[in-house]
């Protein structure tokens, strides 16, 4: 068994040094994993999730992800202040209905991993969506701090967007105080 087939998270994300060293010194890198149960079937959450484009309808930070290929895309995502930072991913490992893993490709402004899980709620209770994350914050400590201050933390907008996309799944639309975005009709 190699190491990546024991750890939770893809290399690029992995915690210990020896497989995390290629990216950088651990006390810059920030590692963020969230899960929720979504009462959809596995296969179609995953479809949604893997038709890149769709989540920009319930990642609220995101301005647009733009399909380069199969497996690349360019990304636009809003900063604080009135900023936005952009990168283009790659898909490193697609195993189809269960898992997408990804990493920014060189000269993003914010490097990152990370993969998407899709298992099966025992029970029957729909399918458990687990998205973690690395990323190397601009600005080091300051720009986490400063990202926080805006609500732009990745750790903080992981947990809203899985809400966000377990609510979108279930009910057909996301709902807040002033508005309300709809999903796509299915044909």
């Amino acid at each position: 068994m190699s190491t990546h087939d024991t750890l939770d998270a893809p290399p690029s994300t992995a915690q210990d040094s020896a497989t995390a060293a290629a990216d950088g010194p651990r006390d810059e890198k920030k590692l963020v994993a969230h899960s929720v149960t979504i009462g959809r079937p596995r296969q179609e959450l995953y479809a949604y999730w893997r038709d890149l484009p769709n989540l920009a309808t319930f990642m609220s930070n995101i301005e647009s992800i733009t399909k380069l290929d199969d497996r690349r895309s360019h990304w636009v995502v809003k900063a604080p202040a009135g900023q936005t930072v952009e990168w283009d991913a790659v898909i490193t490992r697609d195993e189809d209905g269960s898992l997408l893993e990804w990493q920014s490709e060189d000269g993003a402004d914010i490097r990152n991993s990370g993969r998407v899980e899709f298992r099966d709620a025992q029970g029957d209770r729909g399918t458990i969506v687990t998205a973690t994350i690395a990323y190397d914050p601009p600005g080091g400590t300051i720009g986490a701090l400063i990202a926080k201050l805006f609500q732009r933390e990745p750790a903080i907008q992981a947990r809203r967007e899985l809400r966000r996309f377990k609510q979108l799944m279930e009910t057909g639309e996301i709902t807040n105080s002033t508005s309300s975005l709809q999903a796509p009709h299915k044909a």
